[in-house]
């Protein structure tokens, strides 16, 4: 990759991608599932089980993007930055984080997971956990990265130009990761701690390998790219092979189709997740290299995708209840399109115009306050 170009370019980088290819794929994980909790008949949940498993790389891409950008623009800082960081990560994050959490707890509170709150306390839980909603168990594993933060600084400053050093750090998060994908699967994937430990799947550390990637693929971009040009053809045919896989890890299970069954911490789901990631990245690269006119597109969208992702599920809920709950009578396929295509169009088109409206509300208040000193 053009190093010079990466840097300095506002168009977008890999993590653009990464997090406008995760942020589409998600909302149809979303549609998928509330289709499915229909009932359709047989034939239609294969279908949606197969779509399901290829869109099933979007919390990884979403992790790896995100510490590929914020380690290319913040791979200087050190702990002394940090408060700059987290004020504007505050205001980018948290607070959108904040406000659809409200929401759904308060307008939509039948979309909770596992349990409903019954008090403050409880109330308070469900905030944080992320079972106020069933995409936000994502946002508590994703905010623990912006958190620790510094961690990955001090990563990327111990690999800094030493390709050595970078190959170790590659090693050992790997054999750390399928160790706790190991016991995962052990203990809590249809294991005797099933019901006791889901709180594990949004622990940071379930999604360490990809956040460390991310770091490695800008610190060592130029290598980076290289694998990827080099291993082109046979990361394309591993990902038909492994999307074999997850497909007969699923389905092996029988029917109704369970789509908890194809969780992210399996080895199949790992490798496919990275194949995905390393075919997106190869896409990037390609357009990045010759300054293509869906760059500023990509770094649009992907300005927007965070706020989009958290609101897809409140306006996929109103399209299912003004009348989208009806078309899996008609077709379980046609439900899925037109519920999916509404509910992007609505995520994204809401990210903009809210943004747009709190930054003159903002403007406003600031001047409201010079002219109240001038006075």
């Amino acid at each position: 990759m053009n190093s010079k170009k990466d840097t300095t370019s506002p168009a977008a980088d890999i993590g653009d991608y990464m997090k406008v290819f995760a942020c589409t794929a998600v909302m149809m994980q979303t549609v998928l599932s509330l289709v499915l909790s229909t009932s359709p008949s047989f034939s239609f949940q294969t279908p949606i089980g197969i779509i399901y498993n290829l869109v099933k790389f979007t919390a990884p891409a979403f992790i790896f993007g995100i510490l590929y950008t914020t380690t290319r623009t913040t791979n200087q800082n050190t702990l002394g930055n940090y408060g700059g960081y987290m004020k504007k990560q505050w205001s980018a994050l948290f607070v959108p984080t904040i406000w659809w959490t409200l929401a759904y707890l308060l307008i939509f509170p039948n979309v909770q997971q596992v349990n409903k709150f019954n008090s403050f306390g409880s109330f308070c839980w469900h905030f944080i956990n992320g079972n106020a909603a069933p995409h936000l168990w994502y946002n508590t594993m994703m905010l623990q990265f912006i958190i620790l933060m510094p961690l990955f600084w001090a990563l990327a400053h111990w690999v800094r130009n030493n390709a050595k050093r970078g190959l170790w750090a590659v090693v050992l998060t790997i054999v750390v990761f399928f160790a706790w994908i190991y016991f995962y699967d052990v203990q809590v994937f249809h294991g005797p701690n099933e019901q006791n430990w889901y709180l594990l799947d949004r622990l940071f550390v379930s999604f360490f390998i990809y956040g460390v990637f991310g770091v490695l693929a800008w610190m060592f971009r130029a290598k980076f790219e290289t694998f990827i040009k080099k291993s082109f053809p046979i990361l394309v045919i591993l990902f038909f092979a492994v999307f074999y896989w997850t497909n007969r890890e699923l389905f092996s299970f029988g029917y109704p189709v369970q789509l908890t069954n194809a969780p992210y911490y399996k080895p199949s789901m790992t490798i496919y997740a990275l194949v995905v990631i390393f075919l997106v990245a190869a896409l990037a690269i390609h357009h990045i290299n010759k300054s293509s006119k869906a760059l500023p597109v990509f770094h649009f969208l992907a300005t927007y995708a965070y706020r989009a992702y958290l609101s897809n599920v409140f306006w996929l809920q109103i399209i299912w209840r003004l009348g989208g709950k009806t078309l899996p009578a008609v077709n379980p396929i046609l439900a899925i399109i037109v519920c999916y295509v509404l509910t992007w169009i609505l995520s994204f088109t809401s990210a903009y115009v809210f943004h747009i409206a709190w930054s003159k509300v903002k403007s406003a208040m600031s001047r409201s306050r010079v002219t109240q000193s001038a006075e």
